[in-house]
C-alpha cells in the first residue's frame, strides 16, 4: 500500500498522450533549411534575453546608488508596521524576560500525623505582590489534593507556600509565598487580541523533570475554542465547557499552572490541558488571560468563586434508552433527568425522576447548559422558574437559589 492516500497526495505522475506538432515530420528526415532556422532562432532569442537581464541588472543597481531599498516601494507603511520578524533572539529575549517570574508548585498532602500521603507536581506564575509577599497563579487541579504548599524558582530555590484560594468551575488558584529577593513580576498580555499563527510559548516543569522550567515553542492555533470538560476529572461525562486558547506548543503534565506567553514575553494564558490520545499531537489548551485576571481578583478578595445553587444532580435525558417509564409526551425528546435533589430544590418539591426542560424561559437540553444558565446568568438569592414533567404532566415550580459549595 502506499504511504499517501492518492486522492489527497500521489507521487505518481499522470501520463498523458502529447498532441502531435502541427507539422511533425518522422525522426528519420533531416531537413537542413529547418535545423539552420532554428539555430538562429535561439541565437536571437538569447540575445534578447541577454539584453533584458543587463537592463534589469543596471535598474536594481542605480536603485541600490539612490539609497531605494525593494521591499519598500511596493510595500504600504501600514503593513510595514503589521510584519513581526521572528527569529531565535526573539525567543530568547521572551524567555529571558518570564523565566523568573515561573516556578514550580509542590502541593503535598500529609495525615494528621504528619505523614505524606501524596504529592504533585505543577506549575505557576508570580503575578502580583501583597506587601512583603508575591502572588501565584497555578491551576485548581495542582492544589486540590494538597494540605501544604511550596515553590521552588528557576535557581533551585523552595518557599513555602499558602493557598489564597481556588476554584475548580475554572480550574485557577491563588498561592502566596514570601517575596524577599524576588524582583520579577509577570506582565500581562491581551488575550483578546490574539491572532491565529501568532507565536506561542509554553514555560513550566513538565512531568517533574527538575525546577527549572522548560521552554516550548509554537503557535496559537486557535484564539478562542470551547471545549467540554469533567469537572470531576475522572473520565466521566462531561459536565461543563471551557472557553480556551488552543496551541500546538508541547503542553505535558507538570506544566499545568505555568504560563503561555507571546513573543514579548506576556503573560497570554494559564496552561491548563491537553488531548492526550493516540494519534493526537498538538493539541494543547490555556485560559486567556483576560478570563484570568477578574477570577484572581475574586480569589484573592473572597478565597473562592461565588456560585448559586439549584440542588440537583442530573444527566441529559437523549443519554439514555428505555424512558418509557417516565411517560414523557412523543414530543420531548431532550432535558435533563433528576436523579438527586437537595436544598433549593427540594424545598421547592423537586423529585427524583422528573425531566427539567426549561429554566425561566431558557430552554435546558443538558447538564452543560442548565449549569451554564445559572452561573453565567443568576445570582445567589434569585428565583428562577423550573418548568419539568413528572408522571407525564408538565409542571412549573419556583426555586430559591443558595450558595453553591466550593467542593
Amino acid at each position: 500500500m502506499s504511504l499517501f492516500d492518492d486522492d489527497f497526495y500521489s507521487t505518481k505522475t499522470t501520463r498523458q498522450r502529447q498532441p502531435k506538432p502541427r507539422n511533425w515530420r518522422p525522426k528519420s528526415s533531416f531537413d537542413i533549411m529547418a535545423f539552420a532556422d532554428r539555430r538562429r532562432n535561439v541565437a536571437i532569442a538569447a540575445a534578447i534575453i541577454g539584453a533584458l537581464l543587463m537592463l534589469f541588472l543596471m535598474w536594481i543597481i542605480g536603485l541600490v546608488r539612490h539609497g531605494s531599498q525593494v521591499g519598500t516601494v511596493a510595500m504600504p507603511a501600514a503593513a510595514i508596521t503589521d510584519v513581526r520578524p521572528l527569529n531565535n533572539d526573539s525567543v530568547i529575549t521572551a524567555t529571558e524576560k518570564i523565566k523568573p517570574a515561573v516556578v514550580s508548585v509542590i502541593s503535598t498532602k500529609k495525615d494528621d500525623k504528619g505523614q505524606e500521603t501524596g504529592m504533585g507536581i505543577g506549575s505557576g506564575v508570580i503575578f502580583g505582590r501583597n506587601g512583603d509577599k508575591v502572588r501565584i497563579a497555578t491551576n485548581s487541579h495542582v492544589v486540590e489534593n494538597g494540605n501544604q504548599f511550596e515553590i521552588v524558582n528557576f535557581q533551585g530555590e523552595h518557599r513555602p507556600a499558602t493557598l489564597v484560594g481556588r476554584d475548580r468551575i475554572t480550574d485557577l488558584a491563588v498561592l502566596e509565598a514570601d517575596g524577599k529577593d524576588i524582583k520579577v513580576i509577570a506582565e500581562f498580555g491581551d488575550s483578546d487580541q490574539l491572532r491565529t499563527g501568532e507565536t506561542a510559548i509554553a514555560v513550566g516543569n513538565p512531568l517533574g523533570l527538575g525546577f527549572s522550567p522548560t521552554v516550548t515553542q509554537g503557535i496559537i492555533s486557535s484564539p478562542k475554542r470551547t471545549i467540554p470538560v469533567s469537572l470531576t476529572r475522572d473520565g466521566g461525562d462531561y459536565d461543563w465547557e471551557m472557553d480556551v486558547i488552543q496551541t500546538d506548543a508541547a503542553i505535558n503534565q507538570g506544566n499545568s499552572g505555568g504560563p503561555l506567553v507571546n513573543i514579548e514575553g506576556k503573560v497570554i494564558g494559564i496552561n491548563s490541558m491537553k488531548i492526550s490520545d493516540t494519534g493526537v499531537e498538538g493539541l494543547g489548551f490555556a485560559i486567556p488571560i483576560n478570563s484570568v485576571k477578574p477570577v484572581m481578583e475574586t480569589l484573592i478578595k473572597d478565597h473562592k468563586i461565588k456560585r448559586p445553587l439549584i440542588g440537583v444532580s442530573t444527566q441529559e435525558l437523549q443519554a439514555f434508552s428505555g424512558t418509557d417509564v417516565l411517560k414523557l409526551p412523543a414530543d420531548v425528546k431532550t432535558g435533563v433527568i433528576v436523579f438527586d435533589v437537595s436544598g433549593p430544590a427540594k424545598d421547592a418539591g423537586l423529585k427524583a425522576q422528573d425531566v427539567i426542560v426549561q429554566l425561566d424561559d431558557r430552554k435546558i437540553d443538558s447538564t452543560i447548559s442548565l449549569r451554564k444558565y445559572l452561573y453565567n446568568e443568576k445570582k445567589i438569592g434569585d428565583k428562577v422558574s423550573v418548568v419539568y414533567y413528572r408522571g407525564g404532566k408538565k409542571l412549573t415550580t419556583t426555586v430559591t437559589l443558595a450558595e453553591a459549595s466550593d467542593k
